[in-house]
């Protein structure tokens, strides 16, 4: 597979304007929540660039392997809590927009654990890694090969 185009190198007004919105995101969403939804959503539009950058990221900050193994079986583990739950659903609800509508039954377990601001900041990084992921695959993006000690 070889690389269509650098988006940062033929439009750096839009990457820098992305990467803005990013830094936002990364600075208002709980971290370890972040991780599972920029895993979640990547694993869905199967963007390799992101799942392989992501779980890295995820175990830099000492995620538990066996979660990120698991995550896309989230439904059938018992090692999400609640109110990961309710952020992996709503994440596979905006990423699969399409089929789902965002029903009432995703967004309702978001205000049990989130402020009405949360659940906004929450979305916005749904939407922001469903553009990287749609950036990545569209521009063919390629993850770095080799082994990893982190994913062994």
């Amino acid at each position: 597979m070889q690389p269509r185009l650098v988006p940062a190198k033929v439009a750096p007004d839009a990457y820098q304007a992305v990467s803005a919105l990013e830094k936002y995101v990364a600075g208002t969403v709980d971290h370890k929540l972040l991780h599972l939804l920029k895993l979640r959503a990547s694993q869905i539009n199967g963007c390799a660039f992101c799942v392989d950058m992501h779980v890295k990221e995820a175990l830099d900050d000492g995620e538990d392997p066996q979660r990120l193994h698991l995550l896309a079986a989230w439904r059938e583990s018992p090692l999400y809590s609640e109110k990961e739950r309710a952020v992996l659903a709503w994440t596979e609800s905006l990423t699969r927009l399409e089929h789902t509508g965002a029903p009432d039954a995703d967004f309702a377990p978001l205000r049990v654990h989130f402020s009405d601001a949360e659940i906004v900041k929450l979305t916005v990084a749904v939407g922001m890694i469903n553009l990287w992921n749609r950036w990545a695959v569209g521009f063919r993006s390629q993850h770095p090969v080799g082994m990893d000690k982190r994913i062994r």
